[in-house]
């Protein structure tokens, strides 16, 4: 899991904590504001409502070139208008999929709790290093391989887990 250093540039976002931590759930009205609006504004945009609208949009424009003689001006309002919204809704859709993320964890962090031969060291396994999730990446591939092998119900990650080698320093 990050840690931000004191007076770090995290530090002065404390609207947004890191999604892996229990701080997610502890909430600025800012925040709470800002979901509300990208969950809304991310529900209408997937409608057939702004499909129709944005044809509709389209086709108008399409319409109105010979009227203006498909000048630079012409093209340049579709240009700007689609950027405008493409850049907006960028970071609306990356805050209802961080909101969907942190919920498919909660799911699966209440399955791994819940189920007694489940490994609860994958419990917020999201916040480790690439490097972690690679080694236990291979030690799953290695525990299928012996499964198979075996024909066994069950293998331990833990004896499939190669440790990370420490550097001498």
């Amino acid at each position: 899991m990050r840690t931000a250093k004191p007076g770090s540039y995290a530090d002065s976002l404390s609207t947004v904590p890191d999604t892996a931590s229990p701080a997610y759930a502890a909430r600025h009205p800012v925040t709470r504001a800002f979901d509300t609006f990208a969950s809304s504004i991310t529900r209408l945009a997937g409608s057939p409502v702004a499909f129709g609208v944005a044809a509709i949009t389209v086709l108008v424009w399409g319409v109105t070139g010979p009227l203006f003689h498909f000048s630079d001006g012409w093209q340049l309002v579709i240009n700007t208008g689609t950027t405008i919204i493409t850049f907006l809704m960028v970071f609306l859709i990356q805050q209802s999929q961080n909101k969907d993320s942190v919920a498919m964890h909660l799911k699966l962090n209440e399955l791994l709790a819940s189920h007694r031969a489940a490994n609860d060291q994958l419990i917020g396994i999201e916040g480790a290093s690439e490097d972690d999730l690679r080694r236990l990446a291979a030690a799953y591939l290695q525990l299928a391989s012996r499964a198979n092998r075996d024909d066994q119900e069950s293998v331990d990650v833990d004896a499939c887990m190669e440790k990370p080698v420490k550097s001498r320093g």
